[in-house]
């Protein structure tokens, strides 16, 4: 049976680039990872830098006021946008590994996961977002079996994620499920989901 070679990190694994020549498969630690999704070509996801905060900043805004405004109102979308700045996309780099994904050089999506609460074997997502005229393609589906390669997600038992009403659907088919089985919203109007795995 194939094994999984030990690089130190898997982390150190999501970060390699497959080149492909002919039909040869080069290996070469670059920090990128290429993904096929349908209607992209160039396509990487790669950790985040914070010189990539002003532009995911305005990704996620975009995002925000174009999708999650069906399902929310405007009052609330920009409560959301004020927690999501560039200044607090940096900080919260500092205790979540954060992910972007670029389409030619042009950030289109991101996603992101943590500690539960500080907690070692319980880990959540965060800031999963794909722009609106990326949507429908796989993405956000890559983005998810990203942020499953981390070392976050790995090293935890239940992995939980808080919800939007437009995303709770798309995290069903990822394999998440309604905490406690409640399919009811928060007070903050977001559905808690969890994933629980064996380790």
């Amino acid at each position: 049976m194939w094994k999984m070679p030990d690089f130190g990190s898997l982390t150190r694994l999501l970060q390699m680039c497959i080149i492909f020549d002919n039909n040869r498969t080069n290996w070469f630690m670059t920090g990128k990872m290429p993904v096929k999704c349908r209607g992209v070509t160039e396509m990487e996801i790669r950790r985040f830098r914070n010189e990539d905060s002003e532009e995911l900043a305005e990704v996620i805004a975009y995002t925000l006021r174009t999708t999650n405004i069906k399902d929310y109102s405007a009052e609330y979308i920009e409560n959301d946008v004020s927690f999501l700045t560039a200044e607090k996309l940096v900080e919260r780099a500092g205790w979540t590994h954060i992910y972007v994904v670029c389409d030619e050089g042009r950030i289109i999506g991101c996603g992101a996961i943590g500690p539960y609460w500080g907690k070692e074997d319980e880990s959540s997502l965060f800031t999963i977002f794909v722009h609106p005229e990326y949507q429908g393609r796989g993405i956000g589906r890559k983005i998810i079996e990203a942020v499953e390669q981390d070392e976050y997600f790995l090293r935890a038992k239940r992995i939980e994620v808080p919800a939007s009403k437009t995303a709770v659907e798309f995290y069903r088919k990822m394999g998440y499920d309604f905490k406690k089985g409640a399919a009811q919203p928060n007070e903050e109007l977001l559905y808690p989901l969890e994933k629980f795995r064996d380790i």
